[in-house]
This record gives C-alpha cells, structure tokens and sequence, in this order.
C-alpha cells in the first residue's frame, strides 16, 4: 500500500524521526538510516531502533506516537492514489479479477487510507502484517492474502516498492513487478528481486497480463 497506492513512504520516514526525536534520539544520516526499513511493519522497525538507541520507552508506546502522526496526515493531507493506479483498479474491477491490499501497515490504516482515498470498492480483502507472525521479507503477509483470496501464489501477481516488499513477494512465489517510487529512498531501492521494475504504474498493462 506505502508507495504503491499512497505516496506515503516520505511521510513514513519524518514521522518515525519526529517520534525518535520526541524521545531523544537524532538519526544522523536523517532518512538514509531508515532505507532498509522500508516494507516492514511499524512494530519491527521500532523494537530495531528501540535496541539500537536504548530508548527508555516502549515498543507499543513508541508505535502509538508513531501511528498518531500518520493518521493525522492522512486526515489531513492525503487526497489522491498514485498516478496510474486508479485506472489499474478499475480496469480489474471490470475484468472480475480479486484484488487485495498485503500491506506492514497497521489495519487501522489501512482502512483509514482506503476509506479516504474512496477505493474501498477495489478490494476483496485488506490485510495487514500485523496479523501474521513474521514481517516482510518474510512472505507470511502474501501467503496469507493469497489464501484469503482463495487463489494459489504462483497465479498472483504483486505490486512492490521496496527491497523487502519484492523479497517477500517471491520468498512466496508470485510473479513481482517492481515499481520505483522515486519517494521510496530517492529511487534508488534495490528491486532486483522483482520479475520486471516499472517507472510509472501506468506502464503496466492489464491485456498483457489476463489475455
């Protein structure tokens, strides 16, 4: 969902410094330490950064702060998908191809990203890495997806922005195609996992893939 439906991976990184810094740590390389964070759930990165910088408060407590500030910019801020989406979405609806959201972001936001940007219509299922045991790059969030969705993970096709999102998208053998954000880490993250990389979701095209 981060940096494929919602250009949100930015926001990510300054709201997880924001929380650093209200509890006393200054990331000196600023978002560049958070690069190989991208992908995984809010919970993981946090116990990381928590280990790394002794921070006195909690994991949970951490992930409220954390949480907080999102929502607030989603509420405030968020207003349109990315480019190309929108019509990808449509053009499955009208194909009757299930869709579904395997995102490390909370349910809560998931549903509030979803309801906002008013794509609830486009999707079977929304799942979230907190409801599996491991985050990515582990493939537990697609495994389970693709068995929500009734369909075996060789026929599902996954969408990733991130080194760890396409790591896990193949750990659970799908077909990946890579999308280079060039919000997520300035473009420059490592996609060589995926089966193909995009530049803009519009150069993915539907009749290419369902005939």
């Amino acid at each position: 969902m981060d940096g494929v439906i919602i250009d949100s991976e930015p926001v990510h990184a300054s709201v997880t410094m924001e929380t650093l810094r209200q509890h006393g740590v200054k990331l000196s390389n600023g978002t560049n330490t958070l690069t190989r964070f991208a992908g995984m759930t809010i919970p993981v990165i946090f116990s990381a950064l928590k280990e790394e910088h002794q921070i006195k408060a909690s994991v949970e407590e951490l992930v409220a702060c954390h949480e907080a500030g999102l929502v607030k910019y989603v509420k405030e801020t968020a207003e349109d998908p990315i480019q190309g989406i929108l019509p990808l979405l449509k053009g499955l609806k009208e194909k009757n191809v299930p869709v579904a959201i395997a995102s490390s972001s909370s349910k809560k936001m998931i549903e509030l990203v979803v309801n906002k940007l008013k794509l609830t219509d486009y999707f079977q299922h929304l799942v979230s890495g907190e409801e599996v045991s491991r985050s990515k790059p582990y493939p537990d969030v697609y495994l389970a997806t693709a068995s929500r969705l009734g369909i075996s993970p060789e026929r599902c096709l996954v969408i990733e922005d991130s080194k760890n999102g396409t790591i896990a998208a193949k750990e659970a053998g799908m077909f990946c195609i890579g999308f280079r954000n060039p919000h997520t880490n300035g473009g420059k993250q490592d996609l060589s996992r995926a089966d193909m990389v995009v530049d803009h979701i519009t150069e993915i095209e539907l009749d290419g893939w369902l005939g």
